[in-house]
C-alpha cells in the first residue's frame, strides 16, 4: 500500500520540478547564447554573466556568455541582426549601441528599432564626473570655476568617442558655461590610466567603473548623474544638488533578433525579469556596485521609448558623425 503513496509523492515532486524548470530549456532544445559586444571584465559582461549563471540554476538550461568585442559594441548588434528564428541568442546592449550608433555611424550595419526586438531591462547605471588628484578642486563647483580659469585645460575624457558619456559631457560643458573638448578613449581602463596620471584633467564614464578608485582615494567622483544620490555613493552629490539642471543614466537590456519567434521571445522575456527579481541574484549585482531592474518585456519597451525621445534629439543636435 506504500507504493502507490509513494508513486503519487513522486509524480508530485516530478510536476514542481517542471514548474521550477519550465518547458524553457525544451523549447529552446539547445544552449541559451548571450552576446556582449565588449572583452570580459566589464559591466556589460558582468552583467550577462550573473543573469547567465542565474538562468542556468533556476531553470536547468546551458548558457554560454560569448564576448564580441570591437566597433563600440556594434560587431554584436550586426551578428545579432543575422540570427535566424531558429538561433536560441540574445545581445546585452546598452545606449551606445541602440539610442547613439544609429544616429552617429552613417554605415551602421543594422537598424536598432527594425532589426531587434526588445526584452527586458536589466541594470541601470549613472554617470561620474571625476578628475585626477593634479585637479586642485573637491566640490563641481571648484571645477567649473577652474576650468573656466584655465581653458587651454578644458579637456572631457571619455572612454569611447561617440558614447553616452561622450554626450553627457557636451551637455554638462554647455550647462555649466565651460568650452571644453572631448577627448574619446577606447575603453575605460585607458580612460582611467590617463586620469591618474594628469593627461586629462576630467572624465566622464559610469560610476560602477570609477568608484573603488574614488573609494581608494587615486581619483576623486565630484558628482553624479542621477537624479537621486546613488545608493553605492551616498556621499557623492548629484549635478543637480551641485547646481548643475542635469540628470541622466543608462541601461544595460536584452534584445533579440526580429526573427525569433514572438513566443520564445515572451518565454525568454519572463524568464529573465524572473531571475532579476530573485533577491539572491540582486545582491550579486549589488556586491558588484550595479543596480539591478526586474521588467517585463512591455515595461523594457516603454522605458527604451521614452529613453529615445531624449536622447536622440541631444546627439542629433551636436552633429557629431562618424
Amino acid at each position: 500500500m506504500k507504493f502507490p503513496a509513494l508513486a503519487r509523492k513522486l509524480a508530485l515532486a516530478v510536476a514542481l520540478l517542471a514548474g521550477a524548470f519550465p518547458v524553457l530549456a525544451q523549447k529552446l532544445d539547445g544552449p541559451l547564447r548571450l552576446l556582449v559586444g565588449y572583452a570580459p571584465g566589464g559591466a556589460s559582461d558582468r552583467a550577462a554573466r550573473i543573469i547567465g549563471q542565474a538562468l542556468q540554476e533556476k531553470y536547468g538550461m546551458t548558457v554560454v556568455v560569448e564576448n564580441k568585442p570591437g566597433a563600440g559594441g556594434r560587431l554584436a548588434a550586426q551578428q545579432l541582426k543575422h540570427a535566424g528564428a531558429a538561433d536560441n541568442v540574445l545581445m546585452l546592449g546598452n545606449p551606445a549601441v541602440i539610442t547613439v550608433a544609429p544616429i552617429v555611424f552613417k554605415d551602421n550595419g543594422y537598424d536598432a528599432d527594425a532589426d531587434f526586438v526588445p526584452v527586458s531591462h536589466v541594470t541601470s547605471y549613472d554617470f561620474a564626473v571625476v578628475t585626477g588628484a593634479q585637479v586642485p578642486v573637491r566640490e563641481m563647483s571648484h571645477l567649473i570655476a577652474w576650468l573656466k580659469a584655465n581653458p587651454d585645460k578644458a579637456f572631457f575624457g571619455v572612454p569611447a568617442t561617440g558614447s553616452l558619456p561622450h554626450f553627457f559631457a557636451l551637455m554638462l560643458g554647455e550647462r555649466a558655461g565651460v568650452k571644453g573638448d572631448v577627448v574619446g578613449y577606447k575603453g575605460s581602463a585607458p580612460l582611467s590610466t590617463d586620469l591618474l596620471g594628469g593627461q586629462v584633467p576630467v572624465g566622464v564614464d559610469t560610476l560602477d567603473t570609477v568608484l573603488s578608485l574614488h573609494r581608494s582615494g587615486k581619483l576623486r567622483i565630484l558628482a553624479v548623474s542621477g537624479k537621486a544620490r546613488s545608493p553605492f555613493a551616498r556621499d557623492i552629490p548629484t549635478l543637480k544638488e551641485a547646481g548643475i539642471d542635469l540628470a541622466a543614466d543608462g541601461w544595460n537590456t536584452f534584445f533579440a533578433s526580429r526573427a525569433m519567434p514572438a513566443d520564445k521571445t515572451r518565454m525568454l522575456a519572463g524568464a529573465i525579469q524572473s531571475v532579476m527579481a530573485d533577491p539572491a541574484v540582486r545582491q550579486r549585482f549589488v556586491s558588484v556596485s550595479m543596480e539591478p531592474v526586474s521588467r517585463s518585456q512591455e515595461q523594457t519597451v516603454a522605458m527604451l521609448k521614452a529613453y529615445k525621445a531624449q536622447w536622440q534629439p541631444v546627439v542629433r543636435r551636436s552633429g557629431f558623425q562618424q
